[in-house]
């Protein structure tokens, strides 16, 4: 209206600021960080970078066998492509090979050691923290809070506890040294 009165009717009448923002150029698989929040570019397209992107990717079955390139369909090849990284076909061709060679047997072995393994270092920490927990005290049916008194000697159950786990852990490091199954 300003300038409509005073016969500027042509001009501009807003503030204008010479400020252009600065472009980065990012590449295919760049990390960056842009207002508190990490990107990566995958397949030309900007996208969210979170710290679980590597787990989801391990845990998310891909459509194809990485190993052959197979379709990855079967029924074995979820629970063959979590342990291996490959397809079911493909782990029957690798133990196969591995039978020819000899290496089998120890394969097998170390196999089942590790399984031994991980049950044992989960079993002992579960029992360890169970009994770390604070169990003095517990609600009754009637609501009342009863503090009992004695108990287990936590560290002379936890020192027993560690030899245990110890013994076994040394049995499974011989069974996986062992020749004879």
């Amino acid at each position: 209206m300003r300038n409509l009165i005073k016969g500027k009717s042509g001009e501009s009448s807003e503030l204008q600021v010479g400020y252009t923002k600065s472009q980065e150029q990012h590449k295919e698989g760049d990390i960056w960080e842009e207002k508190g929040k990490k990107w990566i570019i995958k397949d030309g397209i900007k996208q969210t970078y979170t710290k679980l992107d590597e787990v989801k990717k391990a845990a998310i079955l891909p459509l194809f066998c990485p190993s052959c390139g197979g379709i990855m369909k079967k029924r074995n090849d979820t629970k063959m492509y979590n342990i291996h990284k490959m397809c079911f076909d493909c782990v029957v061709k690798m133990e196969h090979k591995l039978k020819i060679e000899g290496k089998y047997e120890q394969y097998e072995r170390d196999m089942l050691a590790n399984n031994a393994e991980d049950y044992i270092n989960d079993l002992e920490s579960y029992l360890l923290e169970a009994l770390n927990s604070s169990n003095d005290q517990f609600v009754s049916e009637q609501g009342e809070v009863e503090r009992w008194k004695g108990g287990l000697d936590k560290e002379k159950v936890t020192e027993e506890l560690k030899e245990f786990f110890d013994d076994h852990k040394k049995s499974i490091k011989e069974f996986r040294q062992n020749d004879k199954t």
